[in-house]
């Protein structure tokens, strides 16, 4: 069997190389940056395929993509968009493209989180491209399709390990150092995750069983398990504490919770005015995981998450052993700017 994997040195991608490995299978690895010889580098949309990744793949794992929550439209289409249709030059009718896509081009969406029409109903230019490519690949490509949908990704199930931190774990550094001097969000608002192994192990599987007949999206999540920001919070703060604690560190401080209303109503124009550039990049850093955090119905999920605060207290120790510095740091409290 003759498999590509695209992203194969990100988050999710690595740890499909490696099940995949431990499976027996080889892989062709596609990174934008090689950092070795058994890499194949395509900055890909950008130029044409290498001539290694000619010829005909039984499968096609599309896990390469730009994650930022700030592209513009214009980025957005050239990074993810136009990547994907580039990947998909590479497959014939009998290629199973399984593409990895996020959980949030579905589900239900707060009218808050609206960034107005430049990306159509979606929270930002990362989400709006995902949608977008979902719809090129169900029109564009002519054999079997499987489309993976997981929420926010944190690290595998009992180690927590991850190839990068990146995306939750901007929280997790936010409120041990004391940037996040409060969170902004719903206390009873769901905040979905999920473990890469898992995330991986449905891609896996995908790639190996039987091409489904029509195209088949597969959605992981908790659903009604998932946590609330309140009880994510509490994993959060008691895991870090547990392992400063252990060093003898003293205990970081649980933030307060505040209403996205009551934020941007009264706190923000004073967190404008008052705090610094550093503090306010963070308070603007952090917002962006409000609707994400705070969601009013969880995901209806095809493959369920169970247990997801024993996978973010695996995720917080292992970051916890991976960071010390930052995990047994002294939290800086925010000071307002003399006016």
């Amino acid at each position: 069997m003759r498999i590509l994997v695209t992203g194969a040195t990100g988050v999710v991608g690595t740890e499909v190389v490696d099940q995949l490995h431990t499976a027996g299978h080889p892989v062709t690895r596609v990174a934008r940056r090689p950092a070795d010889a058994s890499l194949v580098g395509w900055r890909i949309g950008a130029g044409p395929a290498p001539a290694a990744l000619h010829g005909h793949w039984d499968v096609i794992v599309h896990a390469a993509a730009s994650t930022r929550w700030t592209l513009s439209k214009a980025e957005a289409t050239a990074a993810n968009v136009d990547a994907l249709r580039a990947v998909l030059a590479l497959a014939d009718r009998d290629t199973h493209v399984v593409h990895l896509s996020t959980a949030y081009v579905g589900g239900v969406r707060n009218p808050e989180d609206l960034r107005g029409a430049e990306f159509e109903g979606y929270r930002n230019g990362y989400e709006w491209s995902k949608a977008v490519c979902e719809d090129v690949v169900r029109a564009e490509h002519a054999g079997p399709l499987t489309l993976v949908r997981p929420p926010l990704i944190v690290g595998r199930r009992g180690s927590g390990e991850i190839a990068r931190f990146s995306g939750p774990y901007t929280i997790i550094q936010a409120l041990v150092s004391g940037l996040a001097a409060v969170v902004v969000g719903d206390p009873a608002g769901y905040a979905e995750i999920s473990p890469v192994d898992e995330v991986a192990a449905l891609v896996v599987g995908a790639a190996l069983g039987s091409p489904p007949a029509a195209p088949r999206t597969e959605v992981l999540a908790a659903g009604r398990g998932a946590l609330t920001l309140d009880a994510l919070l509490d994993v959060v703060c008691d895991t870090v504490n547990e392992c400063r604690a252990a060093h003898g560190v003293d205990p970081v401080r649980r933030p307060p919770l505040v209403s996205g209303d009551s934020w941007n109503r009264f706190f923000l124009p004073l967190a404008d005015q008052y705090l610094s550039p550093f503090q306010n990049q963070a308070v603007k850093l952090l917002a962006m995981f409000q609707s994400y955090t705070s969601m009013r119905e969880p995901f209806e999920p095809t493959r369920t998450v169970v247990d997801p605060a024993g996978v973010m207290a695996a995720s917080v120790r292992h970051w916890a052993a991976r960071k010390p510095r930052l995990a047994l740091a002294r939290p800086e409290p925010w000071t307002m700017l003399a006016v």
